[in-house]
C-alpha cells in the first residue's frame, strides 16, 4: 500500500533533506512552497508541487484541495515552515514580530487543523510532524519571539496529540538547535559567528538537517506507533545540559 507524505516548507534545507529522506523510503510526496519556483529548484518534475501560503486557512484548504484533485490523501504531515527573527523584546519592530508568529505557530494551526480535518473525514489514522527549537525550552538571548512563537509549537503539539489519540492521529514535534541551513545564513554567516555558535553546545559543532530529517521521517514511520505528544530535542544538549566553560 502506498504511503502519502506532505512536506510544507519543502523548498527550504530541513524539507528538502526530508523529502530526500521520505523518498529513500518509498514515500508519495506532497511538496508544498509559497514560491513554485523553489519548488522546482529543488525537486525538478520529481513530487506533486503546490505553491501555497500556508499561514492562511485559504492556502491549507488550497493544499487539500489540489491534492484530492490528484486523488492523494496524506497520512504524514512534516510541517517545515518557519523563520528565525532574533531581536529583544524592546527592539523589535512589530511587523517583524508579527511575521515570525505567523511563520512558525500560526502556518503550524491552520496547517495542522487542514491535515487532521482531512484524516477524520476519511476516517483514517495518520502521524504529524511539527517543528519546534531548542530556544523555546531553554532561556537565549534575542530569541524573545521565536522563542514564543516555538513554545506555542510545543502546546500545539501535545493538546492536538491529546485531542486525536483515540482516532489514531499522533502529533510529535523536534526541537533542533541551529542547522546548516539558508534560514541560519544570517547568524553563522561569518568565520567568528560559526564558531562561537559551535562552541555555546555541549556536544560542539553546528547540526546538520539530515539528522534532524531522519529523526522525524522516525516518527512518521510505523516505528513510533506508539510515540504521540513528544517534543524531541536534537540539540547536542544545549537544553538540557550547563556546557563545560574554559
Amino acid at each position: 500500500m502506498e504511503k502519502i507524505a506532505l512536506i510544507t516548507g519543502a523548498a527550504g534545507g530541513l524539507g528538502r533533506a526530508l523529502a530526500a529522506e521520505l523518498a529513500a523510503e518509498g514515500w508519495r510526496l506532497i511538496v508544498v512552497s509559497r514560491d513554485a519556483g523553489r519548488l522546482a529548484e529543488a525537486f525538478g518534475t520529481v513530487h506533486l508541487h503546490i505553491e501555497a501560503d500556508c499561514t492562511s486557512v485559504a492556502g491549507v484548504q488550497k493544499v487539500f484541495e489540489v491534492a484530492a484533485a490528484h486523488q492523494m490523501v496524506p497520512e504524514a504531515l512534516a510541517h517545515c515552515v518557519g523563520n528565525i527573527r532574533l531581536g529583544s523584546v524592546h527592539r523589535m519592530a512589530e511587523a517583524d514580530f508579527d511575521d515570525c508568529l505567523r511563520a512558525n505557530l500560526i502556518s503550524a494551526f491552520h496547517t495542522l487543523g487542514g491535515f487532521v480535518g482531512a484524516l477524520r473525514s476519511a476516517r483514517r489514522p495518520g502521524a504529524a510532524v511539527l517543528v519546534s527549537s531548542a530556544a523555546a525550552q531553554v532561556g537565549t538571548p534575542n530569541h524573545e519571539a521565536v522563542a514564543a512563537a516555538k513554545a506555542g509549537v510545543e502546546g500545539l503539539v501535545r493538546a492536538a496529540a491529546a485531542s486525536h489519540a483515540g482516532a489514531g492521529i499522533r502529533v510529535n514535534g523536534v526541537a533542533p538547535g541551529i542547522m546548516e541551513t539558508p534560514a541560519s545564513v544570517g547568524i553563522i554567516g561569518s568565520a567568528t559567528a560559526r564558531e562561537a555558535a559551535a562552541r555555546q553546545y555541549p556536544l560542539p559543532g553546528i547540526g546538520s538537517p539530515q539528522e534532524v530529517a531522519r529523526l522525524m521521517a522516525w516518527l512518521l514511520s510505523e516505528q513510533a506507533a506508539r510515540v504521540t505528544g513528544q517534543v524531541w530535542s536534537i540539540d547536542a544538549g544545549f537544553s538540557q545540559i550547563r556546557p563545560l566553560v574554559k
